[in-house]
This record gives C-alpha cells, structure tokens and sequence, in this order.
C-alpha cells in the first residue's frame, strides 16, 4: 500500500511480528552476542570475503540519519600498498601523540591496554574500513548542507561495528589524531573528512584482552515509570 503525504509517496512499514516472549528471547541474545565484543590489536592474515565485507559496511548504511540524507562515504582497503602508506602516516602521527601531545594522565588511562605508537595491525588486517563524513553534499559545484552530520555517522558506525561481531570478526576503533592524511592517501573529495579507521578479520591465535569490565547498570540506566 501507498499513500502521498506532502506531495511525497510513503509506503506502508512492514513491522517485525514477534510473540512478547520472542522479543525479550531476542533482546537477551542479541545483548550476549554484543556483550563478548572486544576491542582487538592483534590480528590474524586470514582473508576475509569482499562479499562479507560488503554485508557488513551496507548494515552500517541501514542507520538513520538527519533528513536522510546520508552523509558518509565507506571506504575498504584491501590493497597492501594503500595498507601500508596508512600505517606509516597513522606511526607517524601516533609518536607524535606518544611522545609530546599525550598527557600524562592520558598516558596513565592507556596503560591497562598495553598500546604504543606502532600499529602493525593496520598491515596484517586483512582490511581496513575508513568512514568519512560530508557536512555538506556537491550538486552541480552547489554545496547543499547535510544535518546532524556527526551524530549520524556516529550511529552508523556503532551499527558496523556490532555487524563486524555479528559476522565473528573482529575490529578496532583506531583515531589517529590528525588523521587528514586519509583524504590525501585515498584521493577522497573535499567535502568528505576522515571520521573513522576500522581494520576488520579475524584474531590472532591466543589474543589475550585487558580484564575490564563494563559500567554496571545502576550506573547508566535511569528509569522514570
């Protein structure tokens, strides 16, 4: 069924048809496959299918956005020469942070996670996904403003990581600060800026994980019944 609000054509939502006791099976599930996700240095070479990789990054386009329109660009990099020009200038920026921005309690909060400045994982890594973001759109040499552009491809990026875990892989939040050495590595247009570097696959043999845990409940959920 169709029907044309404000001049534009809707369609009807189709609506998940779950029993009460389907939807808090599903939500109990889908929290423990979520609550195993950890954050991985150590990766394996195994490859990984284009076909997966595709899967994964169009979930991540299924996220809602400001007035849809959609600002993000999904960039996948399986090439090891591209692979390798990222990791020197991502080395290149971390010292720098390691070694003069970092402050000391900074420093301090990394311990537990046993990083440095180099980052091997960004070679090994059968692929690397960088997100960007445009805050604004070309039509016709016209720039025409996207909304909510940070929040957006925020929530897209939360969807692409839990389609990674999802799918057994792994991944890594790496924010090389500056990372503007992305656009000029991968030729990407102006109105796009580096929001996000993934590398995805599987883990190494006998990773081993900081033993951290997550804030309880009572610390981040507030009911007003």
């Amino acid at each position: 069924m169709k029907k044309i609000i404000n001049g534009y054509e809707h369609i009807l939502y189709q609506p998940l048809d779950f029993t009460r006791q389907e939807v808090s099976d599903r939500a109990s599930e889908f929290h423990h496959l979520l609550k195993g996700r950890r954050s991985i240095r150590s990766f394996s070479d195994k490859a990984v299918e284009k076909s997966v990789v595709e899967d994964i990054i169009n979930t991540a386009a299924t996220a809602p956005s400001g007035a849809n329109k959609q600002p993000w660009s999904f960039c996948a990099i399986s090439n090891q020469e591209i692979k390798k020009a990222i990791r020197e200038a991502a080395e290149q920026e971390e010292k720098k942070n390691y070694h003069e921005r970092m402050s000391e309690v900074w420093l301090k909060d990394l311990e537990p996670f046993a990083t440095n400045w180099q980052k091997p994982f960004l070679e090994i890594a059968p692929w690397l996904i960088v997100v960007f973001k445009k805050s604004y759109e070309i039509d016709d040499d016209k720039q025409v403003k996207n909304y909510y552009v940070n929040e957006s491809v925020g929530i897209a990026c939360g969807i692409l990581i839990a389609a990674i875990h999802n799918a057994g892989l792994v991944t890594l939040t790496h924010t090389p600060s500056p990372m503007n050495f992305l656009s000029g590595i991968l030729e990407r247009p102006s109105n796009e800026k580096p929001f996000l570097l993934l590398p995805v696959g599987y883990p190494e043999k006998d990773v081993y994980v900081p033993n951290i845990s997550r804030k309880p409940q009572k610390e981040i959920l507030y009911y007003y019944e």
